[in-house]
């Protein structure tokens, strides 16, 4: 995914330090958005439970989200999809622009 969102975003020719900073903040930013849309997904409950394991059992809460919002993986690609192509829009880089 890093090299994919290096070479979308016409970062190739930057020192390699920089392309870690940004790679590490877009990370965060991108974890972020997954986290909220996963809360947006699911019900009052679940979400206390969620928040709850996060402290308790990290581990779990995978598997916890898999069972909750149907077909996870595809959910949490698109998310990161969606935040690719809005990051490319910010730039200037999309093919609408």
């Amino acid at each position: 995914m890093q090299k994919t969102i290096i070479e979308e975003l016409g970062l190739q020719d930057l020192p390699q330090e920089k392309k870690d900073e940004l790679l590490a903040k877009i990370g965060e930013v991108a974890m972020k958005r997954i986290y909220l849309e996963t809360m947006e997904s699911l019900e009052k409950p679940d979400q206390e439970k969620m928040v709850e394991m996060m402290d308790k059992d990290p581990d779990g809460v995978e598997a916890f989200l898999k069972e909750k919002i149907p077909n996870y993986d595809d959910f949490v690609k698109k998310v990161v999809d969606d935040f690719k192509e809005g990051l490319k829009e910010d730039m200037g880089l999309s093919a609408a622009g």
